[in-house]
């Protein structure tokens, strides 16, 4: 039996944002789009934070702003949710000016087990002395929609 899909509430969205804390970033430039695994935590009703290491995520985000998330629960083949993000990258610099929202992004994320993980290995692969600077980020949400098919939501 084939399960509807049904259109997410705002709400359930950022449900889904709240406890996964898992997906994937997409950004691009030059017309070349670039997707890749992130944490991230969700601020309520409009933000994502991130932490990565300097590379091309960042160099490309730092070009072009405009990115977008995608974060996804499987539980099965007709029981499953996926959330999409549309928003602006910026940046928080370790200057006074970004202290207080570097913080909050450093608290919320330390929430997670291993959020430091994916930018760390990725500093690692390119070579970069493990004393690498943290960079932490913010996106913007500009537009969040989700669909879910469940059993329960069949009639």
């Amino acid at each position: 039996m084939e399960m509807p899909v049904n259109k997410m509430k705002p709400q359930e969205c950022g449900e889904l944002l709240a406890r996964l804390g898992f997906g994937r970033l997409a950004c691009a430039r030059d017309n070349q789009p670039y997707i890749l695994p992130i944490y991230f935590a969700y601020e309520q009703p409009d933000r994502l934070y991130g932490f990565a290491t300097f590379g091309q995520k960042i160099e490309w985000m730092r070009l072009n702003p405009l990115v977008c998330v995608q974060a996804d629960e499987i539980l099965g083949q007709n029981n499953w949710a996926s959330v999409i993000v549309r928003g602006r990258y910026e940046e928080l610099l370790d200057t006074p000016e970004y202290a207080k929202e570097r913080n909050q992004a450093q608290s919320l994320l330390g929430k997670r087990s291993l959020w430091w993980q994916p930018g760390y290995a990725a500093s690692q692969v390119r070579g970069l002395p493990k004393a690498t600077k943290p960079v932490f980020y913010c996106i913007h949400i500009d537009e969040i929609t989700g669909l879910r098919v469940s059993p329960d939501s069949a009639v």
